[in-house]
C-alpha cells in the first residue's frame, strides 16, 4: 500500500533539487529531464550546473538560509509552483572517535541536517499553501544503526530519517508527501574516499531510477539495492549486543 499519492508521470512536473551537481543529484535532475520534468537545480558550482541542461540553475550554499529562501521565491516566479523538492547535498569524511575533530563533525552537521532545514524552511510555505507536492530527503543506510568511521556522517543521516518520519505524519494529511532515501554505496566523489570495499556499488544512473521508482509507487522509505538494504535491516533489528557483535566481525573494527 502506497504511503504517498504516487507520481505516476514526469512530463511537466516542477522539481526542485538541492544538491544537484554532481553523483546522485546530477544523474536525477539528468534522469528527471528526459521524462520531461521541469528542473530546478541548486549546487554551490555554478559551472557544473551549467552542464546539466536544467530548466533554472540556481547556484547557493545549503549553509545560507537567505539564499535558499531567494531561490524558493525564483522557482515559484520561474516555475509557478512545486510539485517535489529534493535534499540531496551531503559531505562525509571518515572518523572515529579514536581520532575526534570537532570542527569536521560540525561541518556535516551544517551541510547533511541543518541544510535540510533551511530547504524546508524555504519550501514548506509554498507547498503548504498549495496544499500539494512533496518532500524527500536523501540520507543513508548509514543511518539507521551505528557504524564504524561514521561518526561525523551516520548521526547526521539518522536525523534526517527522524525529520522525514515526523514530517510524515505532520504533512501528509495536508496533502503533501513525504520521503526518505536510503541508499547503499553509490559510486560518487564522496565514496571515492573509501579505503574499504563496498558491496553491492551503484552508479549513480542506477540509484537516480530507484529513487524515481520509489517516488512513482509512493514509497516512504526508499532504501536500494535491496539485495543489500534488506540484509541491513535484518541487523538494524538485532538486540545490541548481538548487533554490536555482528558489526565488529563483518567489519573487523
Amino acid at each position: 500500500m502506497s504511503l504517498n499519492p504516487p507520481i505516476r508521470h514526469w512530463s511537466g512536473q516542477r522539481v526542485w533539487i538541492v544538491g544537484a551537481s554532481s553523483g546522485i543529484g546530477a544523474a536525477l535532475a539528468r534522469a528527471l529531464l528526459v521524462r520531461g520534468a521541469r528542473v530546478a537545480a541548486s549546487a554551490r558550482s555554478a559551472d557544473r550546473l551549467a552542464t546539466l541542461g536544467a530548466t533554472l540553475a540556481l547556484p547557493l550554499d545549503v549553509r545560507d538560509a537567505d539564499a535558499l529562501a531567494a531561490a524558493a521565491g525564483e522557482v515559484r516566479a520561474s516555475l509557478g509552483g512545486l510539485d517535489l523538492v529534493i535534499y540531496c547535498a551531503g559531505t562525509y569524511a571518515a572518523q572515529r572517535a579514536t581520532a575526534f575533530d570537532l570542527r569536521a563533525a560540525l561541518a556535516h552537521d551544517d551541510v547533511n541536517y541543518r541544510g535540510a532545514l533551511h530547504v524546508l524552511a524555504a519550501a514548506l510555505p509554498l507547498l503548504l499553501a498549495q496544499g500539494s507536492g512533496h518532500v524527500s530527503l536523501v540520507s543513508s543506510v548509514a543511518g539507521w544503526r551505528g557504524l564504524p568511521q561514521a561518526l561525523a556522517y551516520g548521526p547526521t543521516k539518522a536525523a534526517l530519517i527522524n525529520l522525514a518520519e515526523t514530517l510524515y505524519l505532520d504533512l501528509s494529511d495536508r496533502g503533501i508527501g513525504v520521503s526518505v532515501v536510503n541508499p547503499g554505496f553509490v559510486d560518487t566523489p564522496l565514496t571515492a574516499q573509501n579505503r574499504f570495499a563496498m558491496p553491492a556499488l551503484l552508479t549513480p544512473d542506477e540509484a537516480a531510477a530507484a529513487m524515481i521508482r520509489g517516488w512513482e509507487r509512493g514509497r516512504f522509505d526508499i532504501h536500494f539495492p535491496r539485495r543489500f538494504t534488506l540484509a541491513l535491516r535484518l541487523l538494524r533489528y538485532l538486540p545490541d549486543r548481538a548487533y554490536f557483535a555482528a558489526v565488529r566481525r563483518l567489519t573487523g573494527m
